[in-house]
């Protein structure tokens, strides 16, 4: 009897101190989303005419401003890239659904003799409004025409 217990305590023992697995490390992020060359990691801004809109991803968040329209902020989620199209989705401050659709194809405002690597559809709450995108960097750089690309940094 006492070798019995002496070998379920020993059997006890040896369950307790066997060195538990380490958590599998977490899975590195990827690369950073590109598409038709727009880095979507950086500020993008997508902008449209009749009505004047525009959305400014800023990294953080997703702000929407229009003409004769109040702001709207989101927090902005990691891009959901799906072949040529990339998505962004969420719920501003006010309870508005923002939903942000960029697509790989080439974009003209309509107003202007620019071209921009990007075509946006937006949904804010029941509204869907159509225009063009681009890295908010190319936006600035850009003159009121021809391709919207960004200029290449000097080295350093």
């Amino acid at each position: 009897m006492r070798l019995t217990a002496l070998a379920v305590s020993a059997l006890i023992l040896s369950a307790c101190s066997q060195a538990e697995e380490p958590a599998p490390p977490p899975p590195a992020p990827g690369p950073a989303p590109v598409l038709a060359g727009v880095d979507l990691s950086k500020p993008v801004r997508a902008l449209g005419t009749e009505p004047f809109w525009a959305v400014e991803l800023t990294g953080t968040e997703m702000v929407y401003s229009g003409l004769d329209r109040p702001e709207q902020r989101a927090p902005q989620p990691r891009a959901v890239v799906q072949g040529t199209t990339a998505t962004f989705e969420g719920v501003t401050g006010a309870g508005a659904s923002l939903s942000i659709m960029l697509a790989a194809t080439e974009c003209s405002d309509g107003m202007s003799d620019r071209t921009y690597p990007l075509s946006a559809i937006v949904k804010i709450g029941d509204e869907t409004l159509t225009g063009c995108a681009a890295s908010s960097a190319a936006i600035m750089s850009t003159g009121e025409s021809g391709p919207v690309v960004e200029k290449a940094q000097p080295a350093v």
